[in-house]
């Protein structure tokens, strides 16, 4: 079982805004400034943009939807989906500083009146019940046990009809795991699962699934073309997800590459519908 202080405490970093506006000086961005150039830093998860742009037009939101983000970290996908859809969008996170920083990026790219971040946990949202027409949770679920949990509090703030799409690092293989990785310092942080444990807790929770996409060779692709810009530059980007994740940013990415590899993890994506 995971412990929400430890999990916290392994993405909390300090300063973190501060180091996110002095990239954004060193690239001569000053509020307000495009989501899109943020991007960089606010899509902490495998393939960044590039994952979250399919992943948000299948869920078919309108500006009418108010949607949900489990786990939003900075807030960049909630942005993505305010600015691509029109959508209202509420944001709940564990970690203070995330929400605190994402507040600050939502005002500088002047979605306020569509985009609002919440500090909370995903198993106890503070919404009420049937409020939402969609949910969506990135890179979260490997640091919740209670994969159940995550699926019934997704039952109770949706409406009868309601979409919940996931896109989390999974476990497909068996074998030893490298940490430390960017969702956890070491094991005890980690609350991997199979697709199959997923969609167990979403038809128990009342879900239908729909589909399941493995993201492995788009993940592989997006690491190699990562590794090549990265020998082509001098040093880290001003704006990068080492920002986020401090100074073992590589040793991370080493592991999670690694792992990814070996067969251990993958990057997959679950579509489900709540019986109307």
């Amino acid at each position: 079982m995971t412990d929400q202080k430890q999990v916290a405490h392994h993405y909390h970093s300090g300063q973190l805004l501060r180091r996110i506006a002095d990239g954004c000086a060193a690239l001569d961005l000053t509020p307000p400034i495009s989501h899109d150039a943020l991007a960089p830093v606010d899509e902490f998860h495998i393939g960044g943009r590039l994952a979250t742009e399919p992943f948000v037009k299948a869920l078919g939101l309108s500006p009418e939807s108010r949607v949900v983000d489990f786990g939003c970290g900075l807030g960049g996908p909630a942005r993505y989906v305010a600015s691509a859809t029109g959508a209202h969008v509420t944001g709940v996170d564990l970690t203070a500083e995330f929400v605190e920083t994402g507040r600050a990026l939502t005002e500088w790219t002047g979605l306020s009146d569509r985009v609002q971040l919440i500090e909370g946990s995903v198993l106890d949202l503070p919404l009420e019940a049937g409020s939402m027409d969609a949910a969506y949770m990135i890179h979260v679920g490997m640091n919740v046990a209670d994969k159940l949990g995550i699926a019934r509090e997704a039952k109770r703030v949706l409406r009868p009809g309601g979409i919940f799409a996931i896109y989390d690092v999974m476990q497909v293989g068996e074998g030893h795991m490298d940490y430390p990785a960017p969702w956890a310092s070491t094991s005890d942080q980690s609350a991997l699962e199979t697709p199959q444990t997923y969609e167990a807790a979403l038809r128990s929770a009342g879900f239908e699934v729909s589909d399941r996409i493995d993201r492995t060779e788009f993940a592989k692709q997006f690491f190699a073309d990562l590794a090549a810009a990265q020998s082509r530059a001098e040093g880290p980007p001003p704006l990068g997800l080492h920002l986020v994740m401090g100074d073992d940013t590589a040793l991370k990415v080493r592991h999670m590459v690694q792992n990814v590899e070996k067969g251990l993890i993958a990057p997959i994506e679950i579509h489900a519908r709540l019986a109307v």
